[in-house]
């Protein structure tokens, strides 16, 4: 069935999110209750809040989205295969996340076209829409779920694809690009150091670079599963 997907029509992504205040200490009164509710549920030891809010980020009543990496496939003269990328980042929640749904409205409305992402039907997908719901931008046919029958709905997922129908557990884009040989550009940081580069060092590049990376990784992610040759750094380019 993959091989027979239309490569041409799947939209590759990522994100990165962080805690949408730099510290515990930065919360109004009521969210810190809360978050203290939320992290008291999630803690299966004594942790505080505190102690557990530098995984605010991934929870999208308390974090937000600072980097969206999408990427496509262009097919050029004589079949040869381009991948091309672009980033919609900064400190501008909103204002990214209008950009991306205008994307999607504008070039991804068709209801043959797909969005992919590597553990994305548990995360990047509905913390994408939620966060569209919290901003006050209606969510894009392509990313809007609810309501629609399985076979309806136009995400696929690499980790749910690695499972094989097994979903005891879960396997990193880090693991198995490094199983199947995938090469990756050398990084200093990965998901557990975004909010720290974000706040501490304030260095958006930096985490656009790394985001743009794992975007690229699930595409090359498909081609594996799909028994084809991965791209070369020459048929990526900036879109």
């Amino acid at each position: 069935m993959l091989n027979n997907l239309d490569l041409t029509k799947i939209l590759f992504l990522d994100i990165e999110t962080v805690p949408q205040v730099s510290s515990y200490d930065s919360l109004d009164e009521e969210t810190a209750k809360l978050w203290d509710d939320k992290a008291n549920k999630l803690s299966r030891s004594e942790m505080t809040g505190e102690e557990m809010f530098e995984r605010a980020g991934i929870y999208a009543e308390f974090g937000k989205i600072i980097c969206i990496s999408v990427g496509y496939f262009v097919l050029r003269e004589g079949g040869k295969r381009e991948f091309r990328m672009r980033s919609f980042y900064g400190d501008e929640e909103k204002l990214l996340l209008r950009e991306f749904a205008d994307l999607l409205n504008n070039h991804f409305s068709s209801p043959t076209q797909l969005l992919c992402a590597h553990n994305g039907k548990e995360f990047d997908f509905p913390y994408i829409a939620r966060r569209l719901v919290v901003n006050r931008i209606p969510i894009p046919a392509i990313l809007n779920s609810v309501g629609k029958k399985p076979w309806e709905v136009q995400h696929l997922d690499t980790m749910e694809m690695w499972k094989f129908g097994d979903w005891k557990s879960f396997t990193s884009l880090k693991l198995l690009t490094h199983i199947l040989d995938i090469p990756t550009p050398k990084t200093d940081i990965d998901g557990s150091d975004v909010a720290r580069v974000y706040y501490e060092e304030n260095d958006l590049d930096r985490i656009e670079r790394y985001c743009k990376r794992d975007t690229l990784a699930v595409a090359q992610l498909l081609l594996r599963f799909r028994g084809e040759d991965i791209l070369t750094d020459e048929q990526v380019v900036e879109a």
